[in-house]
């Protein structure tokens, strides 16, 4: 049963100097992940043998999980998003330079650069298919690319479509459902936006925060989406309906959400800890905590990402550590 599993901290991913602000598992469980960060650069994680530091009879400390084994730089601020190709080769990023990069994983190059945003970029993802880049920005706008780094269409701002955002588009996701192919943005205008991809016509707008709205996360089915932010709670709703179905507590500001790939959880990023909800309870079934608090900075974590699988939670946190969490059953380091 979902509601009896828990997760446990099965070491860290230690290379980055500040904050972790995102971080990219490839879909076919490949061992390696791509963080961003603070600190102008992105890693590219070895994680062949974790089982090796999980063995680890350390317990003073959790265990290192894996090495980075290349750091990708060319921005020259925070880069704040980085998505991976469903064929895991390249990595896509977002930057308050204003610009996305495409990144052959291979030899660690910039293939392309996009160029238009106004502002700091907040927020990237690819379609399915790759073919379709999204970005959103601090100019309030919603730009779709294609892969040669050419803008197709903007949404918002004072050159783009009228329905756009009225602050900052914070985040930015497509559905994965192939039968309704669609943008999912949220911004500190306190809405989230649904947007017809094929035309960039807005859908629905789906209003009942109050705060900024900081993330927004599709589920595997494309059925579901949450979002949160600013107002310490998670707001459920029907894509197909375009309604509000459920509000969840979360009690302090949520920074990250994603769903597992294969249980009915919902993971949320705040302030205080990582929630974990079973959805079918609407009850939160764990509280993660980082290891120790004893550092006079608030740490807590920034960035949420689940390995393909489900077997494995990667949380990236404000001191430039990824804590890696293990459900039940795959292996894991009591604390």
């Amino acid at each position: 049963m979902a509601g009896q599993e828990s997760l446990t901290l099965a070491g860290v991913l230690r290379g980055h100097n500040d904050m972790v602000t995102a971080i990219a598992a490839p879909i076919d469980n490949s061992p390696f992940v791509v963080s961003s960060s603070r600190d102008k650069s992105l890693l590219v994680w070895d994680i062949t043998n974790p089982s090796a530091a999980v063995a680890s009879d350390s317990e003073a400390a959790p265990p290192e999980y894996g090495v980075p084994y290349r750091r990708l730089t060319g921005h020259s601020h925070f880069v704040e998003d980085v998505v991976l190709s469903s064929d895991g080769q390249f990595a896509l990023s977002g930057s308050w330079d204003g610009e996305l990069r495409l990144w052959d994983l291979a030899t660690g190059r910039t293939t392309r650069r996009f160029v238009g945003h106004g502002k700091d970029v907040l927020s990237v993802a690819f379609s399915v298919d790759n073919r379709q880049i999204v970005s959103a920005a601090r100019d309030n706008t919603i730009k779709l690319w294609n892969t040669l780094g050419e803008c197709k269409y903007t949404i918002g701002g004072d050159l783009g479509a009228g329905d756009g955002h009225t602050g900052w588009v914070s985040c930015v996701r497509f559905s994965p459902n192939p039968l309704a192919p669609t943008i999912v943005s949220g911004s500190w205008d306190r809405s989230v936006k649904v947007w017809n991809l094929t035309n960039c016509k807005l859908i629905t707008k789906l209003e009942g925060h109050g705060g900024y709205v900081n993330a927004v996360a599709v589920s595997p089915d494309g059925s579901l989406c949450a979002s949160g932010g600013k107002d310490g709670t998670t707001l459920l709703w029907d894509l197909g309906e375009g309604k509000m179905l459920y509000k969840l507590d979360a009690g302090a500001i949520i920074h990250s959400l994603c769903f597992s790939p294969n249980r009915y959880w919902l993971c949320a990023a705040t302030e205080d800890s990582i929630k974990i909800w079973d959805l079918e309870s609407k009850q939160v079934m764990q509280d993660l905590k980082p290891e120790i608090q004893a550092s006079k900075t608030m740490l807590y974590c920034t960035s949420l990402s689940w390995s393909a699988d489900g077997s494995t939670l990667f949380a990236g946190y404000t001191d430039g550590t990824i804590r890696v969490w293990k459900v039940s059953g795959f292996g894991g380091y009591a604390i």
